[in-house]
This record gives C-alpha cells, sequence and structure tokens, in this order.
C-alpha cells in the first residue's frame, strides 16, 4: 500500500519541488534588482590638478567628468595619480576605468604585478599616463571619465589627482630628466622634425638598478606600459645605466613615436640578484622603494652622405693595398728584367762575380755555438756564393744528374728487404729521419707533382668547407634578424648600440661593412700567390735548376687555403655581426681556427714538406677543435666536470703532438709503448745520463709544452666564461712561439731576412699591436646579460660611422694579410740555396 501511494503521488511531489526552485530564483532575482536600485551612482564635474579624497564601497559608483582643450600643434599628456589609503585594500581593490573618446584604460589598485614564478608584488600608488587620442581640427574640446568602483562591503578610502604633463613632447637634443618605478611608467612623444630622417634614442641613468625597459611604440592607443606587457608592440631593450634605439621615420608612418620606461618587478633579466622568497601561493611580497631616475635625449642620427663617406673610406683603405702591391710587382719586375740583362752580358761583371766559390755544408751543431759556426760559414762566403750568378756551379751540371735526382726521390717508401747497398740504406725514411743533422733535401724526396696535387686538397677542401659552412648559416642569421624586426626585441643581438647604423633590414651595417677587409685582402693575398705559383710553373717548364734543387720547395697549396681562409672569415664575421649573440659567435671564430691551424701547418712545411699532414687529418683534427668550442659555448659556463675533460684531453694531444714533432713521425701508438718509454728512461737517464739527441726541437716542445700545460691550467683553475675565445687564445700562442722558434733558429743558421720580409714583420707586428688595442676596448660581450653589455657601448670614432670593432676589423684584416705575406717572403733569401745547404729545425 505504502509504494502504491508513493508511486501514486510522484508526479505531485516532481511539480511541487520545480515550483519551489522556481520561487527561489524570483525572490533572488527580485533582491537583486532591488540591491542594484539601492546602488548610488554619483558623477561629479571635476578639474585638473585637483587632488580629490573619498570613499567607495559597493553601495556607491563614483563618475568624475573632466574636460580640456585639445590643440593639433600642441601636444599636452595627462597623468592620472592613484593612492589607495585603506588598511587591507589588498583584499578589495578599486577598480578605476579612464573612459575616452577612442581609448578605454582600466587598473585596479592595488595593482598586482608578477615576476619569477608568479611572485605578486602590490602597489598601492599608482601613475599612468592617458594615450591622447588624435585630433582632426586645430582645437577640440575632448572629455573624459574616471569610474571608481568596488566590490567590498567595506568602505575604501582613495585619493585620486588629475595632471597636465607640460613636457609630454620631447624635442630634439635637449635632455629631460624624469622618475619612474613599476606602478608609475612614463611615456613621451617624440616627432621627427623636417630633415630628419633617423634618430637615436638615448635613456640613461646613474643607478645600475632597479632594472627597466626602454620601448619604442608607435602612435596608437592603447599604450602597452607596464612590466607584463611592454613587449607586446615596438621595439623594446632593457637597461641598467642605459639604453639606445635607433628609430628610422619610415617605419612610423605618423612621423612620430612615444618613448616608454618602465621598471620591471625584479632585477633578474638584468643580471641582478633574485632574492629567495617562500613560493607559497597567492602570497603577496613587498618589493619595497623600486623607483628610478632616468633621462632621455633624442638625437638625429647619421644622415646618408654619411653612409657614403664611410663605404668609400672601406674601400680606400683595401684598394690602396692593391696600388701598392701593383707598384711593387712593377718595382720587382723591372729589378727581375735589369738582373736578366746582366746575366746575358757577363762581359760586364766582374772576375770576382763569374767565380765559383763552392761552401761545404757545416751544421751550426757540431762545434757547439753560434761563433764556431759564424767562422766555418763565413758571412763574406755565404754573400757572395747567394749573390754569385753560377749558382754554386749549378749551371755546370747536366740535366741527366737531375733527372736521376728525381728517380731516386721514389725511393722513400722502400722497404728493408729491398736493401741492396749502402745508398739505398741511407734512402730509406727511417735512416733519414732519424739523422742527428737534417737537410731540406732530406725531406724533400718525394715526387713533387705528387705533394702538390697531396697540398692543392687544402684549398679544395676549405672551399667545400666554406660553402656549405656559408649557406646554412648565411639562412640562419637572416632569421636572426628576420626575428628582431619583427619582435623588436633589442635584447637578442649584442650590438653597439650607440653606434649601430641600419641599412634596410640590417641593424649594424657598419659592423658588416668593416669587414670587407678580409674578403678584399684575402682575394689580394690569393692574386700575390697565383702571380708565384705561375712564375715557378714556368720555371720548372725550362727546367731552371734553382726552381728544381734549390731553396725551399715551393708548395703553394696551403698558401691558397690561407687565402680562402681569410675570405671566409670576413664573410662568417659579417654574418656573426648580423645579429652577434653567444649561440652564433662560433661563426666569427670557427675560421680563426683555420688560419692558426693552417699558418701553423704552413711553418712546418717549410722544411718538412715530406712528412706534412695531409688535408684529411689537419681538417679532422681542427673539426674536433671547433667541436669542443661548441662543447665550451655550451656546457663549459661555470661546469667544472667539462673542464677537467678538456684539460686532460689537451695535455695528452700536447705530448702526442711533441712526439710525433720530435720523432718526425717514426714511433707507433701501439701496446708497448709504455714498455718502450719506460726503457728509454733507463737507458738515458739511469743508466746513462746522456742529452736529446735533437736539441732545438726538444727545445721547441719543452717550450710548448710549458705554455700549454699552463694554458691548461689557467682554464681549470678560472674556468673563464668565454671558452671560445681561451681556445682562440691556446691556438695563437702556440703559432706565436712556432713562429717565434722558427725566426731565431733561420738567424742562428746563418740565414738571413730579406729586406722585402723584414719590412712586412715590423709592419705587421706594429699593426697587430693597435689591432689589439681597439679589440680589447670591449664594446659589448655576450658574457653578461644584454643590459649589463650595453653598459660598455661606446660612440662611434671615426667618420662618425665606424667604432672600436671596426677599427679592429679594419686593423685585424691588414695584419693577418701582413702576417701572410712574412710566411710567403720570410725564405726567398734561401732562393738560390742548393737544399742539402738547408738546415731543418
Amino acid at each position: 500500500m505504502v509504494l502504491r501511494s508513493r508511486c501514486k503521488f510522484g508526479p505531485v511531489l516532481v511539480l511541487f519541488q520545480l515550483g519551489y526552485v522556481a520561487l527561489l530564483l524570483l525572490c533572488v532575482t527580485h533582491l537583486r534588482f532591488a540591491r542594484a536600485e539601492t546602488k548610488t551612482v554619483v558623477q561629479k564635474d571635476a578639474e585638473f590638478d585637483v587632488t580629490y579624497n573619498d570613499t567607495v564601497t559597493s553601495d556607491n559608483q563614483t563618475i568624475y567628468a573632466f574636460n580640456h582643450t585639445v590643440s593639433r600643434n600642441k601636444t599636452e599628456g595627462v597623468r592620472v595619480t592613484v593612492d589607495v589609503l585603506s588598511e587591507g585594500a589588498e583584499s578589495s581593490p578599486i577598480l578605476f576605468v579612464v573612459r575616452q573618446k577612442q581609448a578605454v584604460l582600466s587598473f585596479q589598485v592595488p595593482l598586482i604585478l608578477r615576476g619569477l614564478y608568479q611572485r605578486k608584488y602590490p602597489y598601492a600608488h599608482v601613475g599612468r599616463t592617458l594615450c591622447q587620442p588624435p585630433t582632426r581640427t586645430l582645437t577640440e574640446t575632448q572629455y573624459f571619465f574616471v569610474d571608481v568602483s568596488t566590490l567590498s562591503s567595506l568602505g575604501t578610502h582613495y585619493q585620486l589627482r588629475i595632471s597636465r604633463v607640460d613636457s609630454f613632447t620631447l624635442h630634439t637634443d635637449k635632455k629631460f630628466s624624469f622618475t619612474a618605478s613599476p606602478s608609475q611608467p612614463q611615456y613621451f612623444k617624440y616627432v621627427f622634425p623636417d630633415g630628419v630622417d633617423t634618430a637615436i634614442v638615448k635613456v640613461n641613468s646613474e643607478m645600475t638598478f632597479p632594472c627597466s625597459v626602454m620601448s619604442i611604440q608607435d602612435i596608437q592607443c592603447p599604450v602597452y606600459d607596464l612590466d607584463n606587457n611592454v613587449a607586446f608592440i615596438g621595439m623594446y631593450q632593457t637597461m641598467t645605466k642605459t639604453a639606445a634605439i635607433t628609430v628610422q621615420r619610415k617605419d612610423f608612418p605618423s612621423n612620430s613615436f612615444y618613448v616608454v620606461v618602465v621598471v620591471k618587478t625584479e632585477d633578474e633579466a638584468c643580471g641582478g640578484p633574485l632574492r629567495f622568497y617562500p613560493l607559497r601561493p597567492d602570497e603577496l611580497i613587498d618589493a619595497g622603494n623600486r623607483s628610478k631616475t632616468l633621462d632621455v635625449v633624442v638625437s638625429p642620427a647619421i644622415n646618408s652622405d654619411v653612409y657614403v663617406m664611410g663605404m668609400l673610406f672601406c674601400l680606400g683603405i683595401f684598394l690602396s693595398f692593391y696600388l701598392l702591391t701593383f707598384l711593387v710587382a712593377c718595382v720587382e719586375n723591372k729589378r727581375m728584367h735589369r738582373r736578366r740583362e746582366g746575366l746575358l752580358n757577363p762581359a760586364d761583371m766582374s772576375p770576382a762575380e763569374t767565380g765559383k766559390p763552392s761552401v761545404t755544408p757545416v751544421s751550426p751543431y757540431e762545434y757547439g755555438s753560434f761563433a764556431d759556426n759564424a767562422s766555418t760559414l763565413s758571412s763574406e762566403a755565404i754573400t757572395d756564393s747567394i749573390a754569385s750568378d753560377a749558382n754554386y756551379g749549378y749551371m755546370e751540371r747536366s740535366l741527366e744528374s737531375v733527372t736521376g735526382r728525381s728517380r731516386q726521390e721514389s725511393l722513400s717508401s722502400i722497404e728493408e728487404d729491398d736493401y741492396d747497398t749502402l745508398a739505398d740504406i741511407d734512402s730509406d725514411k727511417n735512416i733519414v729521419r732519424t739523422k742527428k743533422y737534417l737537410c731540406v733535401s732530406d725531406l724533400a724526396r718525394k715526387d713533387k707533382r705528387v705533394l702538390s696535387k697531396k697540398y692543392q686538397i687544402y684549398f679544395w677542401n676549405i672551399a667545400t668547407i666554406g660553402v656549405f659552412y656559408a649557406l646554412p648559416v648565411i639562412q640562419l642569421v637572416i632569421t636572426y634578424q628576420t626575428v628582431v624586426n619583427v619582435t623588436g626585441n633589442q635584447d637578442i643581438c649584442y650590438y653597439n648600440f650607440l653606434c649601430a647604423h641600419p641599412l634596410g633590414n640590417l641593424s649594424a651595417f657598419n659592423n658588416i661593412l668593416s669587414n670587407l677587409g678580409y674578403v678584399m685582402l684575402g682575394l689580394l693575398f690569393l692574386l700575390i700567390v697565383l702571380q708565384r705559383d705561375i712564375i715557378h710553373s714556368r720555371a720548372l717548364d725550362r727546367n731552371d735548376l734553382n726552381a728544381l734543387e734549390c731553396g725551399i720547395p715551393k708548395h703553394f697549396g696551403l698558401f691558397y687555403a690561407m687565402g680562402t681562409a681569410l675570405m671566409m672569415e670576413g664573410l662568417l664575421s659579417a654574418c656573426y655581426h648580423v645579429c652577434p649573440n653567444y649561440t652564433n659567435f662560433q661563426f666569427d671564430t670557427s675560421f680563426m681556427y683555420m688560419i692558426a691551424g693552417l699558418c701553423v701547418l704552413k711553418l712546418y712545411q717549410k722544411r718538412h714538406p715530406d712528412i706534412n699532414a695531409s688535408a684529411y687529418t689537419a681538417y679532422a683534427c681542427l673539426a674536433a677543435v671547433i667541436f669542443f668550442s661548441v662543447l665550451g659555448v655550451v656546457f663549459g659556463k661555470g661546469n667544472m666536470v667539462f673542464w677537467i675533460v678538456f684539460s686532460v684531453l689537451h695535455i695528452l694531444a700536447t705530448m702526442l703532438l711533441s712526439t710525433q714533432l720530435y720523432y718526425m713521425g717514426r714511433w707507433r701508438l701501439d701496446s708497448g709503448i709504455l714498455r718502450r718509454i719506460v726503457y728509454v728512461i733507463y737507458t738515458d737517464c739511469i743508466r746513462q745520463c746522456s742529452g736529446p739527441m735533437y736539441i732545438d726541437r726538444m727545445v721547441l716542445l719543452v717550450m710548448g709544452n710549458i705554455v700549454n700545460w699552463s694554458l691548461a691550467a689557467y682554464g681549470l683553475l678560472k674556468t673563464p666564461n668565454d671558452f671560445a675565445s681561451y681556445l682562440l687564445a691556446i691556438a695563437i700562442c702556440n703559432l706565436l712561439l712556432y713562429f717565434a722558434f722558427y725566426i731565431i733558429m733561420k738567424l742562428r743558421s746563418g740565414e738571413r731576412i730579406q729586406c722585402m720580409a723584414m719590412v712586412c714583420i715590423l709592419f705587421t707586428a706594429v699593426v697587430w699591436g693597435f689591432a689589439l688595442f681597439f679589440f680589447f676596448q670591449g664594446l659589448s660581450t655576450w658574457q653578461k646579460t644584454p643590459a649589463e653589455s650595453r653598459e660598455h657601448n661606446r660612440d662611434c670614432i671615426v667618420l662618425s660611422f665606424f667604432d672600436d670593432h671596426d677599427i679592429w676589423h679594419f686593423l685585424s684584416s691588414i695584419a693577418m694579410f701582413g702576417s701572410f705575406l712574412v710566411l710567403l717572403t720570410m725564405d726567398d733569401d734561401l732562393d738560390n740555396v742548393q737544399r742539402d745547404k738547408i738546415f731543418v729545425f
């Protein structure tokens, strides 16, 4: 019965429940409307520069009505300043809405700004500048309203003040000082004057912190002037003490723009400390006093005439080297022509000049001192023999002897089972290369055509590497520049913003143009090498005995590779300066490593042509260097494990290379290496104390090991942040050490340096000195934050177009060109000296 009753009255209960719910909704709606009808809305006519003290609750809303006259020829700023005086206002914020003709600005007070890890910073004092809508008439009266409301039932006391900003418009070359904070950003208007197409906006402060942001925005509403939205539009960059942005008229249709300065809530973006706070959800943090005093000045940038002067200056400098080279070539050609005429008229020569002196080669080390050697090889005999047209009596030799010698060159690879005579044994490389005193003829026994092809591979390989390396680099830096132009984020690239002259889509054209010297002088060096190569090939074609058997063997493949590397360095350095930062610094240094490595190989090849490294081995080693450079840039900063591994590998590589050079490659790295080391130590150091067999090589290698072990220890102890420059310093130190050793040993062996080579050495040393001075000026550094890097920025120093780093580009390209000429000409004094009289060191 009970069940039946429930089923019978079920529909009635459902209808009753629905009716009850509808009645409740009707009551709630009625109460809401009744409450809304009781809410008081008060509108007041307000005036500028008057402070209004009032209280707002959820039951009342206040509207302040303002009006002011706007002139088309004069722009005045209007600023809203609000203070909340009640305690505990964070839980019941007040909403301020400013309604203008073409814009609406709303903000709450206290203003909550977020930092890293969603930290919240409340600001009870807020100041905002109103966006100025454009006016079409000469003068116009505009109205705007400030609505004040809250949802809190408790009364909240506040102060409101509307004031005019008389200095809202910036004037050219006039500095203006102001104060800003995170809740009180500032922005000003600048109008391009007639005749000015480019301007540079500079903002400076004597205070490093708090960190701030300078932004350039178009004249439109709304203006993004808070820390959480300033990056939404326009160009911007963080700053500590200085910021500078170059602005072009073509980017702003209204011929004017806003300069916006915002102080950030935290200093981490500028490299400042990030204080540790308990990370509790929704906890408000007192940021303290973050006001910052700054000054802004807008100056006209350079015009098109300065661009033309800068380009002509750059071209003029390097074209003068082409002219100078042409004049030197003409003088040299005239001197050679006179010399040939003298050879064709021997009757005009003295008997002493036509004599045929012969000098027996004596090692400068057999008598233990340079003085003894000087007494054996008198300078007069050497000078006379070099100047003699008889060329040590070579002209009397028959071509058959030359041909016979060239046949013996293939004997350098015979096996031990092929020995028949003592001469065969003496020709074997194991015997020749372990002689105590070596001459160039001992290490120039291989077929010249084979060696020439071997060294030409250096040129073709580096040309191929350059193409495959440069194409993606160009694509990447174009993407970088596009990202900078589209996003407006000036922190992506580390320019010298005080001397960064844009051209088209490029932000710093001057830094790119100054790399032209590497390309032009690299091409000039290739032309010089080509001329020498042609002259040498013609001499070989006519079986010139001097070309066949005198002087340092002429192999030009490495010189071609060096010239190509210099050109590629200019191209890749220009690519790096399109948008310089730590991720693409490798572009600027990769071919520096190659240039240093090729110079060392060329120095070694001069007197070791048969045993120099192949192109494949050399470039594989250089690839390993670049690989470690990338690892160091990405993982090396503060990573002690990386530095330990790198230092150990550096020392091991130094020891292996030392062994390779000392034994001229006649050793094996196998399982018996430790046994042989122990045996050598026992026989040469314990059983009998004997000095090294190759003293000169030992001196060089000991010095090299000291330098490299010291550099490894420095890197391990200091762990420098700029690993790429540290690695480059290792390469340059080893190159300079080897070059100094080569020059000293050359002079110690009784050889001389000709006038042209000496001029190149002195000129290059002076230019390198000035170049390094400008290099260490440090106009920017990607080891720091972009804001900290801008503290090093400086104004242009040459033609108002080039800065210190551009001068470094000019001078370093000239110095590298001079260094290449030194390597090319330093052994020209041996062109008439038989190779078995030229010592190996």
